[in-house]
């Protein structure tokens, strides 16, 4: 419960901003409007159709999360080794695992327990850092920073870090040491393997 909660959280630091959201504050809070929105009264039909669930948070989060830059930090010194092929297979497989795997918290997704802190970054740098908590069943409240970048006055999200963890440092982690056992193919086509379509 806690896990899917604190997912929904990832993906919904990386869905929808209209066009007229040009600070990282208004990209995270009309994120939160929108998939509220998006959610009301339709929970339960989208978790008996992972089609239709997938397709709803694709069409929010693909034109609005930076999945290049977001694929090269998680393959490190891997991606710089890479030809463009394997690039562009590992950033449209690692996309397809992403939102597979947390589109379940989606479904738990509850904006009352989610709390913007005050925007404290600069706006002027290219990347920078919007902080919220969210609270728990048991009360606790667990900080969810989003870690965004600037892409011609766009802002864009590309990582999320839930009480100081980073997911993409976590996939990092993992796949890294798969790719020293195995090989970069190895994993881009377990991954490709394991998309659900």
């Amino acid at each position: 419960m806690l896990a899917h909660f604190l997912y929904a959280t990832l993906i919904l630091g990386m869905f929808a901003v209209p066009a007229y959201a040009n600070t990282p504050m208004e990209v995270i809070q009309e994120s939160m409007d929108l998939l509220d929105e998006k959610l009301a009264g339709n929970k339960e039909a989208l978790a008996a159709n992972r089609e239709q669930l997938y397709a709803l948070i694709d069409s929010i989060l693909l034109p609005r999360f930076d999945r290049k830059y977001a694929a090269q930090l998680v393959l490190g010194k891997y991606w710089r080794r890479a030809d463009a092929e394997q690039r562009d297979r590992f950033v449209a497989a690692f996309y397809r695992s992403l939102l597979q795997r947390y589109a379940d918290g989606v479904l738990e997704f509850d904006q009352s327990r989610i709390e913007l802190l005050p925007f404290n970054g600069d706006l002027a740098e290219k990347r920078t850092r919007v902080k919220t908590l969210v609270t728990l069943d048991d009360g606790t409240k667990v900080p969810v920073d989003y870690a965004l970048v600037n892409r011609d006055g766009n802002w864009l999200v590309f990582d999320v870090r839930i009480e100081g963890i980073s997911y993409v440092q976590n996939f990092r982690a993992e796949l890294n040491s798969e790719i020293q056992a195995k090989s970069l193919d190895a994993v881009i086509e377990r991954l490709e393997s394991e998309v659900v379509e």
